[in-house]
């Protein structure tokens, strides 16, 4: 074992040794040298070499700004080594097997680009927020169940933030304060739901939440108000209905929901080009789409709005008459406001009754105290004629079956 971890130690001074000469040599050939921060900042490559361990570096850390160690067997990056990497720029490590990130990565306020995919992570350090200066975080193919929760108040530089192939859950909400973000890749996850206010990010143009399964069933109604968004992929997932809000999405140029329950928009509007989903949800957002309300009989607003109330008059000789009184008197001021007006309005009063076959027609009697407006309603099948009077205060009902006076001989 100690024989295998010199070796490996000596790989590593060799490779650090021809790297160190190897920028001398390019120095000297264009005769200048750069110096940045009186050192020189060097790239270093151990990637590949099959290293359990970081040994000692024959470098000074602080002169590195790209360093990678990916496709080794590394289970730890030791925390005195991350410390001193203060102007790394880069780092990459994926593909090893770190089951944790050191927590002085925080130390790292350079830092643009973090690769630590294809490890073993189950969470980030929260010292993460500290590398205010990163702009792409790629954590994919991990096990993650949780992000910072606070990751998005402090990381707003970033840009692109890649966590597919894990086991998430959710997504912090603090995510979206990432105003900078640009690409959001979320998908082979367990996500439930997504935030809302999802309209802060901005800058966002590629979404992709998809194979989340089961999982996922819903989208909210904010993902139609990020005005950036080129493309969305929420394809397999369990997914019924699209938000009304995405015929807004006036940017969008792709949309994948292949695998999803889809509802609405319904199947034979898709075939038709993202074009036409667009068009279905924006009309069906400015309520275009909904199906008209079934009427119902005025008269029986005019009971549950309170018009006349309670007790009935009968009166007439024959006992064919039958009314009901309001029992406070209300001037036709009173019946003529806003709550009643409708229930006076021509279109009401004269259109045709909801049966099939029902006609209407309207007479007018006189009356010394006041002239009421007669409303008979024709029914064909039981062969009854029904007349309302309307008055002020005063509804009254009368039925007549083949009767001599029928309304219909004076006025046809």
């Amino acid at each position: 074992m100690m024989y295998e971890e010199q070796q490996q130690q000596q790989q590593v001074m060799m490779r650090m040794v021809e790297l160190n000469n190897n920028n001398k040599k390019g120095d000297e050939r264009s005769g200048r040298r750069f110096i940045e921060d009186e050192e020189r900042l060097n790239i270093v490559d151990l990637s590949g070499m099959s290293l359990d361990f970081l040994p000692k570096p024959s470098l000074n850390l602080t002169t590195i700004c790209k360093l990678n160690l990916s496709n080794n067997n590394l289970q730890s990056i030791p925390e005195s080594l991350t410390a001193r990497l203060l102007n790394v720029v880069a780092l990459d490590v994926h593909s090893n097997q770190l089951k944790f990130l050191p927590n002085s990565i925080g130390c790292l306020s350079k830092l643009k680009t973090l690769n630590v995919s294809g490890n073993l992570l189950q969470s980030l350090p929260k010292t993460i927020e500290n590398c205010r200066s990163l702009e792409e975080l790629n954590a994919n193919f991990n096990k993650l169940t949780k992000l910072p929760e606070t990751i998005g108040f402090e990381l707003i530089n970033l840009k692109k933030l890649a966590v597919n192939s894990n086991k998430l859950i959710f997504l912090p909400r603090s995510i979206t304060h990432l105003t900078s973000l640009r690409v959001l890749d979320a998908r082979l996850n367990c996500l439930r739901a997504l935030p809302e206010d999802l309209e802060n990010l901005i800058n966002l143009q590629i979404l992709n939440v998809s194979q989340n399964f089961q999982y996922l069933q819903s989208l909210p109604y904010s993902i139609g108000l990020l005005i950036s968004l080129l493309e969305l992929d929420v394809s397999y997932n369990k997914i019924t209905t699209l938000p009304d809000s995405m015929g807004c999405m006036k940017k969008l140029q792709k949309l994948s929901v292949e695998g999803n329950p889809l509802v609405s928009p319904p199947a034979e509007v898709f075939e038709q080009g993202l074009h036409a989903v667009k068009g279905y949800l924006s009309e069906k957002m400015n309520g275009g789409l909904k199906s008209p309300p079934k009427k119902k009989s005025w008269v029986g607003k005019l009971v549950k709005y309170g018009t006349f109330s309670g007790y009935t008059l009968r009166g007439t000789s024959n006992g064919e008459r039958e009314g009901f009184l309001i029992s406070e008197y209300r001037s036709i001021d009173g019946l003529a406001s806003p709550r009643h007006i409708g229930m006076f309005s021509p279109r009401r009063l004269f259109s045709p009754g909801s049966k099939p076959g029902q006609s209407l027609f309207c007479t007018s009697l006189d009356s010394p105290h006041r002239t009421p407006l007669h409303l008979h309603f024709l029914q064909p099948k039981s062969g009854k004629r029904r007349l309302i009077e309307l008055y002020p205060v005063v509804w009254c009902q009368r039925w007549r079956q083949g009767s001599a006076d029928d309304p219909r001989a004076q006025h046809p």
